[in-house]
């Protein structure tokens, strides 16, 4: 067999769906199997997929394993010779997976891969391609170095953002969003580190196969990812699971390191999840209190552009749910650039979801239009009539 992927799923239902339909189209031709492994949903996850999707491998789960422990669960059942472990909130090109194998056939020493993740606007995510975060690296990201000098050598080499965009380049570490590895190497460095939780797990992984001589790639094939819908960054629990994470690849990696370089990295990383814990509880107090910003303010507006039958499902989706909506008969074919050639009103008082139908798009086309030419105000929208629904990166609308 060819590939195996892996998505280890927590009450995300309906971007698995999503996630799945994508998959499913990417893998036409392509000897694959796909896992799901539910960490124990109540969202009746394991009910649909168990009544609906019988190409699934699932793997249910009693407990909520975490990252590590859930995708190490699948992979010991995998027949591929590569392993795709891949989120359940993103959705991939029709030809995404296949430029990624065909990218680790022709580079043997390739022991993963990444790609370029795109947000909701359309821009690059910087998570795309990553440097190991060796003490000084973890400062200068946590110091705000990175951020302000993003293209300096130095400072800016958490995020690698001296590489060109538009081709490939070997990097040190790959996202767990979207990590494509040879089997092989994988059998050689070992699984994912179950010490981790959820995050981490993929920087220990990758730092791992470069120690062991493999070159870790990314490549510019797209996927949209919609950063964090299966999880709840807003939490206390993902704060302390966040910087615990780092603190575990700083014990494991560096602690070796001088007192005079490890504590103030240790100390460094307290006082960020701390100064995150306190933006946490000023933002709930200020939501109790009914204060919010203009921002938070803004006007919705839904623009469906597709097939005439999807989008008379989308006016009775958006008069159920009293939305502000347009509509437009359109298609890759009439139009390959869809929102872009058309006049829609984005500004500071409104945002605008362009929801695309994907029996008229293909997620390839819909990620391209965003890339060619992203804007903050407007983001990405898609309607599946298979299950009459809208998915955006806040909300499922039915």
């Amino acid at each position: 067999m060819k590939l195996s992927i892996i998505i280890v799923s927590y009450n995300v239902k309906f971007y698995l769906m999503q996630c799945l339909d994508s998959i499913k189209r990417a893998i036409d031709g392509i000897d694959a199997e796909i896992f799901v492994v539910d960490n124990h949903s109540k969202d009746d996850t394991v009910e649909y997929l168990t009544a609906t999707d019988h190409d699934v491998k699932l793997i249910a789960s009693h407990h909520n394993n975490g990252f590590a422990k859930a995708n190490n669960m699948a992979i010991r059942q995998t027949s591929g010779e590569y392993v795709l472990l891949i989120n359940p909130d993103t959705f991939v090109g029709e030809n995404t997976i296949k430029e990624c194998l065909d990218f680790m056939d022709s580079h043997p020493n390739a022991g993963g891969l990444g790609l370029q993740m795109l947000n909701c606007d359309g821009s690059r995510a910087l998570e795309s391609r990553r440097g190991k975060p060796t003490p000084m690296t973890s400062f200068y990201k946590m110091s705000g170095l990175c951020a302000k000098f993003p293209t300096h050598k130095r400072f800016g080499k958490y995020y690698m953002c001296g590489m060109s965009w538009n081709t490939p380049g070997k990097i040190e570490i790959i996202s767990g969003a979207f990590m494509m590895m040879r089997k092989t190497a994988l059998d050689k460095v070992g699984l994912l580190d179950e010490d981790f939780f959820m995050y981490g797990e993929d920087i220990d992984l990758s730092y791992r196969l470069m120690t062991e001589g493999y070159d870790n790639w990314y490549i510019p094939a797209k996927i949209l990812h919609y950063k964090g819908e299966s999880t709840q960054k807003s939490s206390f629990r993902y704060v302390h699971v966040f910087y615990e994470a780092m603190l575990i690849f700083l014990r494991k990696h560096y602690s070796h390191t001088g007192f005079w370089l490890y504590i103030p990295i240790k100390t460094a990383i307290y006082v960020k999840a701390s100064f995150a814990l306190v933006k946490i509880l000023t933002d709930n107090v200020n939501k109790m209190l009914g204060f919010t910003t203009r921002k938070n303010r803004r006007n919705v507006k839904y623009v469906f552009i597709g097939k005439v039958n999807s989008l008379e499902a989308c006016r009775q989706i958006a008069n159920r749910n009293g939305l502000i909506a347009e509509y437009i008969e359109s298609d890759e074919y009439s139009n390959k650039l869809g929102h872009t050639t058309l006049h829609i009103n984005a500004d500071n008082d409104n945002k605008v979801y362009a929801v695309y139908d994907i029996t008229a798009y293909k997620y390839e086309t819909i990620l391209e239009i965003f890339s060619l030419k992203p804007n903050k105000d407007i983001l990405i929208g898609t309607y599946l009539p298979q299950h009459n629904m809208i998915i955006t990166d806040k909300e499922i609308i039915s």
